[in-house]
C-alpha cells in the first residue's frame, strides 16, 4: 500500500469516527436511539484507524479535558451536521439559536465544568472556539475556528493567515559536510535538553546554509520547516502576541517548526520578544546571535571553505566535472559560495559543461556572473583594459605584481592542501597597498592583475561606504565584502588613505567610533578571501597597524626618463596615424603614465580634427592643455626640439 491509498483510508476512517461522534452527541441532545450502539460504532471506527485521527490529534497536542474535546465537537458538529443544529435550537427552546452554547454543553455533556472556557484554558487559549458574549458567556454563541474545523474533516492545510508570511523549506538534496556535522550536533544538544525547548540559534554568514541545517534537523525529528522573514514579525504587542498564538497552533496542526530568517540585517528587538513569546522548538538564522530570555543553543554556520566547495561542485556537477581539468581548484579557491547556490548551478551547468568547447572559461565565467547583482548595487564594476604590455614599471615592482597574481592562484594548494589553513584563519587574506603618486599606474596595475586571473574588478565608492551614522560603516564595509568573496571580485579602494587613515587617540565618542570602523577593516582584510587592492598618493597617511597586516606593499615610482619613453612609444595604438613622433625627446616631459595618455589622448583628437596623422606639433598642443589643468607651466627644456 502506497503513501496516498494509506492518506485516502485514513481520512475515509476519521470522515466515518468523526460521523459517529456527531451521533453520539446527537444522543446527549435527546435524540431517541441506542447510545451503547452509539459508542461501540465510535470504537469500531477507532479500531480501523491506522494512525490518531484529528480529534484525537487535537486533544492530545492541546491537552483538552473529556468536557472540552465534547464541546468542540458540539461546535463542529453544528457546522457539519443540520440535525445536530436543530437539536441545538430545541434544547435552548429557540428555533433561531441553531448553535452551541456552553450552557447548553454544561447541561448534556460528561464531566462539564465552567472553566472550560476560561481564556488561559486550550479552546480560547489556542483560539481552538471563539465566544461571542453578547449574550453572556454561558448563553453566547460558540464558533469552531474554520481551520480547525477543516482539520477535524481531515482536511490539514496552512492558516490562510499566515500564507503570507510563511514558505516551506524542503530538506536540501546537498549539503557541506560541516554542515551536516552541525546537523549532528544540533540534534544532539537537543535530545541532551529537558523541557521547554531551545532556541537554536545558527549563526553566521551563509543564510541558505543555516535554513539546510534547520530543515535537515527538523525532518529527523520528524518535522516540517516554515520559514519566517524577521521583518515580518508585527512590532505592535499585541499583533505580536496573535501572531505566536496562530504560529503554535500551526505547528501543532501541521507538525512543523519555525526558523527566523534574519537575513544580513540585525534583527529586530520584535524578533527576541516573538521568540520570548513562542513555546516550543524555533530556529533564528541571523549574521549575530540574537537576545532572548529563552533557554538558547548558539551554533556557528558559514559558507563551505574551498576544499568543501570543491567537493560540492564535483557532486552537483557529477560526470562533467571530468572535462574541467582540474580547475575546480581555482573555482573552489576564488570564489564563496553556498551549497544551496552550487546544487542550484550544478544541475545548469551539467548539461552546457557537457556541450561546451570550452568548459573552464564556462565555469569561470559563470561563477563571476553570481554575486554581481549584489556587488553592482555597492561598487563601480571597472571592465579591465589593460594587460602587461600596457604597465611599464621597474622590475622590482613588476615582479612584486607577479607574485601577487601566484598567491591568488595557488591559495588552495598552500593553504589546505599544505596546511597553513591549520595554523589558523588570520592574515590569510590576500591584501595589497599600492602606493604612488596620481598616474603612476597604480589603478593600471590593478586591471592587469584582474585580466591575469579572470577576475571582476570593482572601485569602492567612499562616499556610498563611509556614513556618520554610528555602525553604518561597518555594516556597509560588510556589505561589500560579502557580495564580494561571492563572486570572486577584486576589490579597489581607491585613494584609500581617505578611509583608513591613521587611527586617532580618544578625545571624544566620534573618534572612538572613527577607531572601530578601522578595527572592524582590518580584521575584514585579514580574513578576505578573495584579493583587495587599496591605493593612496601618500603611504605615510595610512596606519602603520593597517600596514602590517598588508601582504604586499608595492610603491610605483615616478617614471624615470627610460621608463617615460617606453610609455610614450605604447600610448598609441597600432591603428593610429602618426607622423616624425620622436619619443626620446617627448619622454623629456617631466609627467606620469597618466598624464601621457592624456596628452596622447588629446594629441589625437586634434590630429583627427584636422583630418592629419598625430604629429609632435599636436602632441606639443595636447600638452600645453594638459599642463594648464595642473597649473604649472611647461618647462623650456622640456619642450625644446619638438616643432
Amino acid at each position: 500500500m502506497n503513501a496516498t491509498d494509506v492518506s485516502l483510508q485514513w481520512s475515509e476512517v476519521n470522515q466515518r469516527l468523526l460521523v459517529a461522534e456527531l451521533e453520539r452527541l446527537k444522543l446527549r441532545l435527546g435524540v431517541e436511539g441506542d447510545a451503547s450502539a452509539a459508542q461501540q460504532a465510535v470504537e469500531q471506527a477507532r479500531s480501523q484507524m491506522l494512525a490518531a485521527s484529528a480529534i484525537d490529534r487535537v486533544t492530545q497536542a492541546f491537552g483538552l479535558s473529556v468536557f472540552e474535546r465534547d464541546l468542540l465537537l458540539l461546535c463542529a458538529g453544528v457546522e457539519m451536521d443540520s440535525a445536530l443544529a436543530e437539536r441545538c435550537a430545541h434544547a435552548h427552546n429557540d428555533a433561531h439559536r441553531t448553535y452551541a452554547s456552553l450552557g447548553l454543553a454544561l447541561a448534556t455533556l460528561d464531566d462539564p465544568h465552567w472553566s472550560a472556557l476560561a481564556p488561559v484554558r486550550p479552546l480560547r487559549r489556542w483560539r481552538l472556539i471563539e465566544v461571542d458574549q453578547s449574550n453572556g458567556l454561558a448563553q453566547g454563541r460558540l464558533r469552531i475556528d474554520e481551520r480547525v474545523l477543516h482539520y477535524l474533516a481531515g482536511v490539514n492545510y496552512l492558516d490562510p493567515r499566515l500564507q503570507s508570511l510563511l514558505r516551506a523549506r524542503a530538506v536540501p538534496d546537498l549539503m557541506a559536510q560541516s554542515h551536516r556535522d552541525l546537523c549532528v550536533n544540533v540534534l544532539t544538544a537537543l535530545e541532551q535538553r529537558v523541557e521547554p525547548a531551545p532556541a537554536v540559534m545558527l549563526v553566521g554568514d551563509d543564510p541558505s546554509g543555516q535554513a539546510d541545517i534547520a530543515a535537515q534537523a527538523a525532518a529527523v525529528l520528524g518535522l516540517a520547516l516554515q520559514v519566517m522573514r524577521a521583518e515580518d514579525v508585527p512590532q505592535n504587542p499585541a499583533e505580536l502576541d496573535a501572531l505566536a498564538v496562530l504560529w503554535q497552533r500551526e505547528a501543532l496542526l501541521l507538525a512543523s517548526t519555525l526558523l527566523i530568517d534574519c537575513g544580513d540585517e540585525a534583527a529586530p528587538k520584535a524578533v527576541a520578544r516573538f521568540i520570548d513569546r513562542l513555546g516550543g522548538l524555533v530556529f533564528v538564522a541571523s549574521r549575530e546571535a540574537v537576545s532572548s530570555e529563552r533557554a538558547t543553543l548558539r551554533f556557528a554556520v558559514n559558507k563551505p571553505d574551498a576544499t568543501e566547495q570543491k567537493r560540492l561542485w564535483q557532486q552537483a556537477l557529477g560526470s562533467s566535472a571530468e572535462r574541467l581539468n582540474g580547475s575546480l581548484d581555482a573555482v573552489a579557491s576564488q570564489f564563496r559560495l553556498s551549497a544551496q547556490t552550487i546544487l542550484n548551478h550544478g544541475a545548469s551547468l551539467y548539461s552546457a559543461l557537457a556541450a561546451s568547447d570550452t568548459p573552464d572559461a564556462l565555469m569561470w565565467s559563470t561563477c563571476r556572473s553570481l554575486g554581481r547583482p549584489k556587488l553592482d548595487e555597492l561598487a563601480q564594476r571597472i571592465e579591465p583594459g589593460a594587460d602587461w604590455h600596457d604597465l611599464i614599471l621597474p622590475p622590482e615592482q613588476a615582479a612584486t605584481l607577479g607574485q601577487i597574481a601566484a598567491h591568488v592562484k595557488q591559495r588552495l594548494k598552500v593553504y589546505q592542501d599544505w596546511g597553513f589553513a591549520d595554523k589558523g584563519a588570520r592574515g590569510l587574506g590576500i591584501s595589497a597597498l599600492f602606493a604612488g603618486e596620481s598616474g603612476t599606474g597604480k589603478t593600471m596595475a590593478a586591471e592587469v592583475l584582474a585580466n591575469e586571473l579572470g577576475l571582476d574588478l570593482y572601485r569602492i565608492d567612499l562616499s556610498s561606504v563611509v556614513s556618520k551614522y554610528i555602525g553604518e560603516t561597518e555594516k556597509n564595509l560588510r556589505r561589500v565584502f560579502d557580495a564580494a568573496e561571492e563572486c570572486g571580485a577584486m576589490l579597489l579602494f581607491d585613494e584609500a588613505d581617505a578611509l583608513f587613515g591613521k587611527r586617532s587617540e580618544v578625545k571624544d565618542s566620534h573618534d572612538r567610533y572613527a577607531n572601530i570602523e578601522v578595527s572592524y577593516l582590518l580584521q575584514r582584510m585579514e580574513a578576505y578571501c578573495g584579493l583587495a587592492i587599496l591605493t593612496t598618493n601618500l603611504k605615510t597617511a595610512l596606519d602603520t597597524a593597517f600596514q602590517r597586516r598588508l601582504r604586499f606593499v608595492v610603491q610605483f615610482p615616478f617614471p624615470d626618463q627610460g621608463l617615460r619613453e617606453a610609455i610614450w612609444r605604447g600610448v598609441f595604438p597600432h591603428a593610429t596615424p602618426r607622423r616624425e613622433l620622436d619619443f626620446a625627446k617627448l619622454a623629456r616631459l617631466h609627467v606620469a603614465g597618466g598624464s601621457i595618455r592624456n596628452i596622447a589622448l588629446n594629441a589625437a583628437f586634434f590630429a583627427a580634427d584636422r583630418d592629419e596623422p598625430v604629429t609632435m606639433a599636436h602632441v606639443l598642443h595636447a600638452a600645453h592643455h594638459e599642463a594648464g589643468k595642473r597649473e604649472r607651466p611647461l618647462a623650456d627644456a622640456e619642450i625644446r626640439g619638438w616643432v
